[in-house]
């Protein structure tokens, strides 16, 4: 059974994961729903939102243009790998085509987020970090995999170090946090930044942005570094992914519409392997024949490949794993 399935390189079809990190205000929120209007072809209806952030979401629900509604929904802790999986996945089958997470950080460090889980579940006295990171990973992959493109936002606080300081009413020792002066620093698992297509720290109210990691191609839009990141940034990246000029962007034929339809057929049952074989089976069977028959005897057999090493992982005994 093949473990691959080689195909000619085509961009068209791909989802991107943009992620925009900052400190409270800074920017992140506005940027993102902006971002996200061009990306859906300027459609508030093709746009969701998940609010971790105590509604703060909802303030934003006047702020496109026409003041067009968009889709959003309250996630609520504990704040687990797997229920962010679940509610990235409702908005999939909503039908959903750009969604905005706000914020990740709970996911690592809030209520029932990652950091947690390893304190939960110590083994031998140690964090099981091992657990921990299987579900996170798990959660990176939903996203991966998603038939949407999705933009996260991560909270950042400034970078400091610990120093003992003497103090002066009383003469005891105390540690306090200095500033390092570094800037704010992204609040999420250590390698969750280089996951992503692009990733920026936004600063100064979204102004300017400290660019992570960003294509080539998309420099002129995700990755300038200044200016506000705006719905024109958006559609001209949707037009880069889609393999289409800026003239040619509305030519959409029935040629067109069939490849969009096994590409979306890719990605659910891509993302089904992650829950198994049980469910990429499922996921099979849910798929229109026509597709079926496009898609072809081998692809499924790398599929099914992928499902049953991931049952043989989830099988085999958990361990304990030092350090984040």
């Amino acid at each position: 059974m093949p473990v691959i399935t080689i195909r000619d390189a085509q961009r068209a079809g791909a989802r991107l994961l943009i992620g925009m990190a900052g400190v409270s205000g800074g920017g992140k929120t506005y940027s993102a729903l902006r971002l996200a209007y061009g990306l859906a072809n300027r459609n508030a209806r093709k746009i969701g939102l998940i609010d971790t952030e105590n509604r703060r979401g909802s303030l934003y629900s006047d702020k496109l243009p026409n003041r067009e509604p968009f889709l959003i929904a309250d996630l609520l802790p504990p704040f687990s790998p797997q229920r962010y999986i679940e509610a990235v996945k409702q908005f999939q089958a909503e039908g959903v085509e750009v969604l905005i997470i706000d914020s990740i950080t709970h996911e690592w460090e809030g209520e029932g987020g990652c950091c947690e889980i390893a304190e939960k579940n110590r083994l031998g006295g140690l964090p099981n970090w091992a657990l921990a990171k299987g579900e996170h990973k798990r959660f990176v992959n939903t996203l991966l995999y998603s038939d949407m493109h999705v933009v996260v936002c991560i909270r950042a606080r400034e970078k400091s170090r610990p120093e003992d300081v003497t103090d002066e009413k009383t003469g005891k020792k105390k540690t306090v946090f200095v500033p390092i002066g570094d800037g704010a620093e992204p609040v999420c698992e250590k390698n969750f930044m280089f996951e992503m297509t692009a990733s920026m720290i936004m600063e100064d109210m979204g102004a300017r942005q400290r660019v992570r990691k960003c294509p080539e191609d998309l420099v002129p839009f995700l990755g300038r570094g200044q200016g506000y990141i705006t719905e024109q940034d958006g559609l001209a990246v949707r037009q880069w992914v889609d393999g289409m000029s800026a003239a040619g962007a509305a030519a959409a034929d029935e040629t067109a519409e069939s490849l969009k339809a096994a590409e979306r057929a890719r990605h659910l049952l891509e993302a089904a392997c992650a829950d198994g074989m049980a469910a990429l089976e499922s996921a099979w069977r849910a798929t229109p024949v026509k597709l079926q028959h496009e898609l072809g005897r081998e692809y499924i057999d790398t599929l099914k490949e992928s499902a049953a090493a991931y049952d043989a992982q989830r099988a085999e005994p958990e361990a304990g794993e030092g350090g984040r």
